[in-house]
């Protein structure tokens, strides 16, 4: 009996234990499942004071729906049978609201084994459940949205780098589907020469010590396509520092660098065209100055030829230095040419006739290890073209192709007719004569190519070649209004096309020189003559020849001298004035005179091609340098002969 009131203590201490427990239901049933205890846990969390639950059926706490599939009922069947009962669910509270409980339910038996009833243990999860269904739909918007993404490739990679899942974003840009890359490694999406650099671990590997790797590269699709990629790798770790691999974004950017690349290239080109238009000012304004000094040496040299007895030693020394006068006067040509500063004398061009005649001119030129087809239809339409120029361009395309062939090979000449219907770069839509110059040496490496049409850039060495040959032709040809084109690689030949307008049908030959009786019966009369050049070398120069022709010559340096020379009544039968001269041109002083003096013929000299457009073509012009016999037919041409006497 002494042990008594000890052992009703320990009962009492387990109630009141049970009692103080709040976040717990923890109450009994009977064997058919009626309350018949109740703590503070169950009535805060069910809402029933003891006195109104106690002796009920615990299948209240359930739906309807719950009740009318027997949940209570097997639950009680479970716990009897197993010894034990856990789940989750649905539960109601007095008031009718729902919670989501978590009930655990273990069978009571006695010493011999019979059922004395159940302990039930209800815990109410509703804000752990409500979190976790927050997560889930949070972690389900989230794969919906990487999966919804079509621009960026997102995905993970294992610790491995091999493919743990796959948006439609990287099956539109590589191509794959989820079931063909899924367990792959990532490595596949390289290119063959950063695999063998080892590119892709480098990507892991700085992700892992930097945290994050970012870089620009080639990538390759499912059907061995390139593309150009922005890519991002981010390891990932768990909560213990653990790693779980990488999330991977990847980016098709080809369509920006291209458009950057065009960008750079169109920056390129601008900074490439100022650079030769004042590569092109520069020459002109040199060549300009040339052209004077050459046609008074070369002026000069043709009066001493005539005035001075002939003597071999002395006429020897005459004809070398005119020699090495006309070649730096063609070279004035070539820098004039790349400057689309050359005079040119515009007359249709039957391109053909023109290369039948250089046949000889070539074969000497080229030499007999080159040999020289020519390929033309027909019937070609004519060309509007300087033909010396054209003759000219085509030489020095020719010796170039001679150039790459240093054991010899063949040269194509072909022409043939094309039609645009839509600009082609510089080339306005319209008819055109292509004509080709197309050999099988050495060719041209990228580098080349691209500085091929540069001024004064050459491959022959030094002493070699001006590097003036192909710009000239480029300027000859974009100066008549068409273009050069190169085709070339390294080791399969060169082939220059040059595009040429074809001639209208109002365009007209030049005039054939005057015959020797027309040009005597000029020069017998001594005709009058204003000559107006403001260098003094040019004017001794020029007046003598005109003196050695027979006219009475007056020389003016400046524009406003002529005009004083003029308005004083001094009778002139023709003028001659140099164009670019300070204060006043050759062009403005025409227009001055031709006001004053209608009648009075005027002839403009022009060391290459500055006289605008609309200075007429009404407006004769001579191309200096010039010889005392080109100065001959211009005069004559302008002192008032008629046709019927040049056809004398």
């Amino acid at each position: 009996m002494q042990g008594t009131p000890g052992l009703v203590r320990e009962e009492d201490r387990y109630r009141l234990l049970v009692d103080a427990v709040t976040d717990y239901a923890i109450y009994m049933l009977d064997p058919e499942g009626r309350i018949s205890s109740w703590n503070a846990g169950a009535r805060r969390m069910k809402g029933y004071e003891a006195s109104e639950i106690l002796g009920q059926h615990f299948s209240r706490f359930y739906t309807s729906e719950d009740r009318e599939q027997g949940r209570p009922h097997r639950t009680l069947e479970t716990a009897t049978r197993e010894g034990r009962f856990e789940a989750e669910g649905w539960r109601v509270r007095k008031n009718g609201d729902r919670f989501w409980a978590h009930v655990i339910v273990d069978a009571i038996r006695g010493e011999h084994g019979e059922l004395l009833g159940f302990a039930k243990v209800t815990r109410d999860l509703t804000e752990r459940r409500e979190a976790e269904q927050a997560l889930r739909r949070s972690e389900a918007q989230f794969r919906l949205l990487v999966q919804g993404v079509t621009d960026y490739a997102i995905y993970m990679l294992d610790p491995e780098g091999r493919v743990t899942n796959w948006n439609l974003g990287a099956q539109r840009i590589k191509g794959y589907a989820p079931d063909e890359i899924v367990g792959s490694h990532f490595s596949r999406f390289y290119t063959d020469e950063d695999r063998e650099a080892g590119l892709p671990q480098v990507g892991l590997s700085t992700a892992l010590r930097e945290g994050r790797f970012e870089k620009e590269g080639w990538r390759v699709r499912k059907d061995g396509q390139r593309f150009w990629a922005n890519v991002v790798i981010d390891p990932i770790w768990d909560d213990d520092g653990g790693l779980l691999g990488y999330a991977k974004i990847t980016r098709d950017i080809s369509e920006r660098r291209e458009a950057q690349m065009a960008l750079e290239k169109a920056r390129e080109a601008a900074f490439q065209a100022q650079k030769m238009e004042a590569i092109g000012q520069l020459t002109g304004g040199v060549a300009h100055d040339f052209n004077n000094l050459l046609m008074a040496i070369l002026g000069s040299l043709d009066l001493l030829r005539k005035r001075l007895p002939s003597e071999a030693r002395t006429d020897r020394l005459i004809d070398n230095a005119s020699q090495a006068a006309q070649r730096g006067a063609s070279l004035i040509q070539r820098m004039l040419a790349f400057a689309r500063r050359q005079a040119l004398t515009l007359t249709p061009v039957d391109v053909a006739a023109l290369i039948e005649g250089m046949s000889e001119l070539l074969d000497h030129s080229l030499g007999g290890a080159v040999k020289v087809r020519t390929e033309f239809p027909t019937a070609l339409r004519p060309v509007l073209a300087d033909p010396n120029q054209l003759e000219l361009a085509v030489l020095n395309l020719a010796v170039n192709a001679r150039d790459a062939m240093p054991i010899g090979g063949e040269v194509v000449i072909a022409g043939r007719e094309e039609n645009l219907s839509k600009p082609r770069g510089a080339l306005p839509p319209g008819p055109y004569v292509l004509l080709s110059v197309s050999d099988t040496g050495t060719g041209m490496d990228k580098g080349t190519l691209a500085r091929a049409t540069e001024p004064f850039f050459t491959t022959k060495g030094v002493g070699k070649g001006t590097g003036l040959g192909l710009s000239m032709v480029q300027g000859t040809v974009e100066q008549l209004g068409g273009a050069l084109l190169i085709d070339s690689a390294e080791g399969l030949g060169t082939t220059i096309e040059l595009w040429l307008p074809v001639a209208a049908a109002t365009d007209v030959t030049p005039d054939e020189p005057l015959k020797a009786p027309v040009l005597a019966e000029v020069f017998a009369e001594g005709p009058s003559v204003l000559l107006i050049d403001d260098d003094p070398l040019v004017l001794l120069s020029a007046a003598g020849m005109l003196e050695d022709l027979g006219c009475h010559v007056v020389t003016a340096e400046s524009g406003s001298v002529a005009l004083q020379l003029i308005e004083a009544g001094s009778p002139f039968d023709l003028l001659i004035t140099d164009h670019a001269m300070p204060g006043m041109t050759g062009l403005q002083l025409a227009h001055i005179v031709r006001e004053r003096r209608p009648d009075l013929p005027i002839l403009i000299a022009s060391g290459f091609a500055e006289l605008p457009k609309e200075a007429g073509e009404h407006m004769p012009r001579l191309a200096k340098p010039f010889g005392r016999d080109d100065l001959m037919d211009a005069v004559g041409r302008l002192l008032g002969k008629t046709s019927k006497q040049c056809d004398q």
